[in-house]
């Protein structure tokens, strides 16, 4: 939908897929793709701070809720006392994902726990929840052998899961969600190209938000956030991992 909508405009935009999350951000920086549309902010902070790399975000694309699903049970209150909850294991999302059923009040967290929670920092268990951390595109396959799983929305969606069968869902308009904000990202050198801002002003408009919808079960939100105000959310995500280190 991007390129149809960029050639109305005059310009040729060509989509490269990739299937491993670790890829795109080195294309982008190696000079082999000029932009990418793939990841929030945390995993962003994460890529430049693994990689070296100065990879920046120019708006945002849309965020999506992550889910807590259950083949087993209907309700949250129907989860058994020490149920068995897969959730993802990578840095970039194990915190969002403790931090569900810790809005759930199905555990909580310890006060000042940043975005890189792990079980470490669990206060309290009162439902003696047996957390297992697995690769996040695992956790569909695990539904029928545990109680419960977090699943991201993506990884949802291409295994067939209705978005609203959610046992539990995050706010995709809380504050709490703006580092999981997904984002158009360029090289930083690249920042103020004119092309990039046609682009980014094509992602944003109703043809591509109502296309993302549609491939997102209907729960992508687009949010309005400037270029400063992600790159001031991104430092704030990066103090925080360094801090993690």
């Amino acid at each position: 939908m991007l390129a149809e909508e960029a050639k109305k405009e005059g310009l040729d935009v060509e989509v490269v897929p990739f299937d491993d999350y670790s890829l795109p951000n080195k294309a982008l920086a190696a000079g082999d793709i000029e932009l990418n549309a793939f990841q929030h902010l945390v995993f962003l902070a994460q890529s430049n701070t693994e990689n070296g790399t100065d990879i920046v975000p120019l708006a945002p694309t849309t965020v999506v809720p992550m889910g807590l699903y259950s083949k087993k049970a209907e309700r949250l209150a129907d989860l058994p006392d020490g149920a068995r909850i897969a959730h993802p294991n990578d840095p970039a999302n194990e915190g969002r994902a403790l931090r569900l059923p810790a809005r759930a009040r199905l555990i909580e967290l310890k006060k000042g726990t940043g975005l890189y929670a792990t079980a470490d920092d669990i206060a309290a268990n009162p439902h003696h929840l047996r957390l297992t951390p697995v690769n996040a595109q695992q956790t569909p396959r695990l539904l029928a052998d545990v109680d419960a799983a977090v699943i991201n929305d993506g990884v949802a969606t291409l295994s067939g899961i209705r978005a609203q069968s959610a046992l539990f869902k995050d706010d995709p308009h809380s504050p709490d969600i703006r580092p999981y904000i997904n984002v158009i990202a360029a090289r930083a050198k690249d920042r103020d190209n004119p092309d990039y801002a046609k682009v980014v002003k094509l992602y944003a408009g109703k043809a591509v938000q109502d296309e993302a919808r549609r491939t997102s079960n209907g729960t992508a939100v687009h949010l309005d956030l400037s270029a400063a105000e992600l790159a001031a959310e991104l430092a704030r995500v990066d103090r925080q991992l360094k801090g993690a280190s």
